[in-house]
């Protein structure tokens, strides 16, 4: 558990799998950062990501080493940038030196509390993956 929230922590990207009913699937890698025990993430408000996500709020994420496999399953809330909480915005802001909330266009924030976390590190430890279930970290 302590080494993937410090992987959660110090990551810059992750890979976001959302679906449409109408649609279909799509992904694809936004900046995050892991705040207050939630992924927050920032995009346009016209991105398909955000289309997705009000149309079915069920989403996977996944950290970009393959060879050190994180995968979040949860449900993503979305806030325009003018409703953000503002601890979110600036830990966001901090980590990446941009404010989605001082652009011209409009962003949405996305903040995903993880129900599911599977952690693995090759087929030596494709047993006992789950470090989370139901929004509970397992010791």
């Amino acid at each position: 558990m302590r080494a993937v929230v410090g992987r959660l922590r110090g990551e810059r990207e992750v890979w976001v799998a959302t679906a449409h009913p109408e649609h279909g699937p799509h992904q694809v890698p936004l900046w995050f950062v892991w705040h207050e025990e939630a992924v927050w993430m920032c995009t346009s408000a016209a991105s398909a990501t955000v289309r997705n996500l009000r149309a079915e709020p069920r989403v996977r994420l996944s950290l970009p080493d393959t060879a050190d496999v994180v995968l979040v399953s949860g449900t993503a809330a979305c806030f325009p940038a003018e409703e953000v909480p503002p601890g979110a915005a600036e830990a966001f802001a901090g980590k990446f030196g941009w404010d989605p909330r001082a652009e011209e266009g409009a962003y949405v924030y996305l903040r995903v509390a993880p129900v599911t976390v599977r952690a693995w590190r090759g087929e030596p430890e494709l047993r006992g993956r789950t470090v989370m279930r139901d929004g509970a970290w397992l010791v």
